[in-house]
């Protein structure tokens, strides 16, 4: 006999304690002391710049564009395996309970990252608004009731084959999510939210007839599912081995004219397998773009040199040891060992290849500071990066990647 149940509870179970155990390894060691650094110095200089905020700045604007994202994006955690397309197909009529439980545990999941979000833009929107933090609560409630609508409705496009489908649903619902989250933050009349509410109800209700005698696309489903496990296991896989990550490769032939820049000698062997991996494998150049680009708006809008310096190095820590990992990237390659290449060139290569990243971010953060006109910082910035790059690749990075 068949139990929904039993099979969500292990489902669950175990999602959970393999997420336990990946991040155990996650906030673990130095980069929770680094984060709540970041955290500190990020709220201090939130709170002097929301003083400065006019009374006319449009803070319902901003927090509708920023919350109508996060309740746009609003996945169902099925908890569902590749085998699925095949045990359980037969079995969808009764999985119904199973797909309600996994609903709710993904509202709060889902909801408590929209309360601390929406904490954080609730001083913005006090300052500028006399009703200060008394309609949080209300706030909260109404926008729960409308991630919940868009996980209904997100849940329904999934009995569709066309990816037209999900493209032009995102952007209707984001639409609908920001006009909402606007009405409702500028208190405007209640016929106006009956209105939307009355649209997003027509708007689900559409769905639900057109799928009613639909069968789901486990397949969408699975794919969704482990893509969302994919992105947490790049996570973890930068603090310890990940067996369960399945590595992607992008061609980037644009970027080929930097890989051809090395030259085609025996001891230059590994330089080129860590580069070609570095841009081309995984999520590598994706990171060290998005921490340039995040750590060069921080140090171009914080005010005072030291904080400059100190959130440049920051940055560069944390590249350093997100990029780690790149050192055991080929280790299941067989081949690889094969290779008539001394050992040392290797350890050679990979640290000369992170000193090349962490130079480059370097540059790109004095330049910034350049940019502001404060020559003296941007020097200090670079004698700094460059002295804490080859600290930190000789030094810290031999240590990590005996451990």
């Amino acid at each position: 006999m068949f139990d929904d149940k039993k099979l969500w509870k292990e489902r669950a179970g175990g999602r959970v304690k393999d997420l336990g155990r990946y991040l155990r390894y996650i906030f673990n060691g130095h980069l929770v002391i680094v984060l709540l650094f970041l955290i500190g110095a990020g709220a201090f200089y939130y709170q002097k710049w929301i003083v400065t905020l006019p009374a006319g700045f449009p803070a319902e604007l901003i927090i509708a564009i920023l919350i109508g994202l996060l309740l746009t994006y609003s996945p169902v955690y099925n908890f569902l395996l590749e085998a699925d397309q095949v045990f359980l197909i037969p079995l969808e009529n009764k999985l119904k309970g199973y797909f309600l439980r996994s609903g709710v545990i993904s509202l709060a999941f889902q909801g408590y990252i929209l309360l601390m979000v929406l904490a954080v833009l609730m001083p913005m929107y006090a300052h500028i608004n006399s009703t200060g933090f008394r309609l949080f609560v209300p706030f909260l409630a109404a926008l729960l009731i409308v991630k919940a609508w868009n996980m209904a409705v997100d849940w329904r496009i999934h009995y569709f084959v066309q990816p037209s489908v999900k493209r032009w649903d995102m952007v209707v619902r984001y639409f609908l999510n920001a006009a909402f989250t606007y009405l409702l933050l500028k208190q405007a009349n209640l016929l106006f939210l009956l209105l939307m509410v009355v649209v997003m109800a027509f708007y689900y209700r559409s769905f639900f007839v057109r799928t009613r005698n639909m069968g789901l696309k486990w397949d969408i489903l699975i794919d969704g599912e482990e893509k969302r496990m994919a992105s947490f296991y790049r996570l973890a896989n930068m603090f310890t081995d990940v067996p369960q990550l399945k590595a992607t490769v992008k061609r980037r032939k644009w970027l080929d004219i930097l890989i051809n820049r090395i030259a085609f000698a025996e001891d230059k062997t590994y330089l080129y397998l860590f580069s070609r991996a570095f841009l081309r494998a995984s999520d590598y150049l994706g990171l060290f773009i998005r921490l340039t680009v995040i750590g060069a708006l921080g140090i171009y809008f914080i005010s005072f040199g030291l904080g400059q310096l100190l959130l440049s190095v920051l940055f560069l820590y944390l590249t350093g040891f997100q990029l780690l990992p790149l050192w055991n990237h080929h280790q299941n390659k067989l081949w690889v060992d094969l290779y008539p290449v001394a050992p040392k060139s290797k350890l050679a290569a990979f640290h000369k290849l992170m000193m090349v990243i962490l130079f480059v971010q370097t540059a790109i953060f004095a330049l910034f500071i350049l940019i502001k006109g404060e020559i003296l910082i941007a020097l200090l910035v670079l004698l700094a990066g460059a002295v804490f790059s080859l600290l930190f690749v000789y030094l810290y990075s031999k240590k990590r990647l005996k451990v």
